[in-house]
């Protein structure tokens, strides 16, 4: 009796705790009762999903985000995302450490206090989580027939009870959603006060700036099922769909070649979505991993490859390395040997992931190659054990520093100009092929399990110190079949571009990766509202 008494408070925190902690929703209803509670006009979203003609260009669809479009149920998540990359580390700690009582209090609360502790000081003008982080996340965790079910609509409103910055840039720019409702954000002197709006908008001029009155459309909605009309706009809806908890679960994930708009850029450390469980291995693995990254540093900068690569790998950073460069059969043609040209050294001409490409292909070929970058820190060139050249993006200066240098040794080359995390190829400057007629393309992967070691919109001097705070990372270098290409340009039979792409497609299928036209200046205008270089321009960026 004095057990069971003594077990049951324990044992009903147990239950909320855990089930929230699995990414129940904060307020669970059941079926029978969200079909009790259902006015006349409420119907569930299988049969939406399953007729699928009903659907035509004179539907207006009004669709709550996070409780119909997405597969998750949980929003902590995402904060944890937005505390982690706008607000650092201590302001993630806080947020972990108040989950419990998120989890305890009711759904509205607890939003509340999540917007507190992620917001608070927050800079406006600043604040690119949404833009740049957000996205990547928000894609992976879309459900499949909600999507499509909205890609057949005419027009489509999406609501929210998130913060408008966290989802507008998202549902916009790669969802092509007509219009986003979300709630506002208090500013005070351009800083985020942490606090949400309470007065709603008024949504009359929602449904009138796409005629929903006027011409007819036919106004649907799509909701939570545990969120009953949550927002006034549903009660503009001749029926309302409600999506289950047995929906989301048996919802398939939207496939990457199903993305309306392709998802070439994002930025921010983290590499996993924050739950609250990897979370606590995040927070508990930052100490370590600092000392870990500082160790292998000093290994990688001290001792020499044949003993380095042994210890680096003992210590979760693999290597793997295969060489096609002896294949008897050239690309593009026979490398042709040049009269009056003195020897030169060899060309690398490898795509960009991380600022640590070119010291891997000096692992993969145990030798020295002089490195030339378009931007690196100065600590990452201090810290450096290859020499390191910057590029000033003046053509006949580069041209000429890459000449000096291809006549004191091996260079390795990044023409991509900036890094790409994502499963493309940026577009590869010409220059490479103007200055060597013996070319390596070399095709390089990373996979990294915590961190990512590039940044677009933080601090580039600590890119190599997260990539070595990785538990385990794996890096991939193919080295592919030698191109010529100064001969090349010389005789008129392709040209600096033709050589240019031609090496970009060779790179792009031995990774199996798709080839843009994007740039640097692409990036950092979606990244960091910027071009990545002193001056700055305003005209948008349009998608191809």
């Amino acid at each position: 009796m004095i057990k069971s008494f003594f077990f049951k408070p324990f044992f009903f925190l147990y239950r909320i705790f855990f089930r929230k902690l699995k990414g129940f929703p904060m307020s669970v209803s059941s079926s029978h009762h969200a079909s009790s509670s259902q006015s006349k006009n409420d119907k569930f979203f299988g049969s939406l999903y399953s007729h699928k003609s009903d659907l035509s260009n004179q539907t207006l669809i009004i669709f709550n985000f996070e409780g119909a479009l997405l597969k998750s149920s949980s929003l902590f998540d995402y904060f944890m995302l937005v505390a982690f990359e706008a607000g650092g580390l201590l302001r993630s700690l806080v947020l972990f450490l108040l989950y419990p009582l998120i989890c305890l209090v009711s759904e509205e609360i607890g939003l509340k206090i999540m917007v507190m502790v992620c917001f608070f000081g927050l800079k406006k003008d600043s604040f690119r989580v949404g833009t740049a982080v957000l996205p990547k996340f928000f894609f992976e965790d879309v459900g499949l027939e909600a999507f499509e079910v909205l890609q057949r609509a005419g027009k489509k409103v999406g609501v929210s009870n998130l913060p408008r910055v966290m989802i507008e840039s998202f549902l916009k720019d790669y969802l092509e959603i007509d219009v986003v409702v979300g709630k506002e954000l208090k500013v005070f002197c351009g800083y985020f006060l942490g606090l949400m709006e309470e007065k709603e908008n008024n949504v009359l001029p929602v449904l009138e700036e796409h005629d929903g009155e006027d011409m007819g459309f036919y106004i649907i909605g799509i909701t939570a099922s545990n969120k009953f009309h949550d927002h006034q706009l549903f009660y503009y809806c001749k029926d309302v769909y409600l999506v289950g908890n047995s929906d989301k679960r048996s919802s398939k994930k939207l496939p990457r070649d199903r993305y309306p708009k392709k998802l070439v850029f994002h930025d921010g450390r983290l590499a996993l979505k924050p739950n609250p469980l990897d979370t606590i291995a995040i927070l508990m693995w930052v100490p370590i991993g600092i000392a870990l990254s500082i160790f292998r540093i000093i290994v990688g900068i001290s001792l020499p490859y044949g003993v380095s690569l042994p210890i680096l790998c003992f210590s979760g950073l693999r290597l793997t390395v295969n060489d096609n460069t002896k294949r008897e059969s050239q690309s593009i043609n026979s490398h042709r040997s040049l009269p009056n040209d003195k020897p030169k050294g060899v060309l690398y001409v490898c795509n960009h992931r991380t600022l640590l490409d070119p010291l891997y292909v000096c692992f993969a070929l145990k030798k020295n190659l002089h490195a030339v970058t378009y931007s690196l820190s100065k600590m990452s060139e201090i810290l450096s054990p290859i020499k390191t050249v910057r590029l000033t993006r003046n053509r006949h200066q580069d041209a000429e520093m890459m000449e000096r240098l291809m006549n004191e040794g091996d260079v390795v080359v990044c023409p991509e100009g900036t890094t790409c995390r994502e499963p493309y190829l940026l577009r590869f400057s010409p220059l490479f092929s103007e200055i060597s007629d013996e070319i390596v393309p070399v095709a390089v992967d990373t996979h990294v399990t915590m961190f990512h070691g590039t940044t677009a919109g933080g601090l580039k001097c600590l890119d190599p110190l997260f990539f070595m705070m990785n538990p385990s990372a794996i890096y991939t270098v193919q080295l592919l079949d030698r191109v010529s290409g100064l001969s090349c340009c010389r005789d008129g039979s392709r040209s600096s571009i033709d050589v240019a792409n031609y090496v970009q497609g060779e790179v792009g299928r031995a990774l199996g990766f798709e080839c843009t036209k994007f740039t640097r200046r692409d990036k950092y205008f979606i990244l960091a509202g910027n071009e990545g270089i002193a001056c700055k321009s305003n005209q948008p960026l349009k998608f191809e």
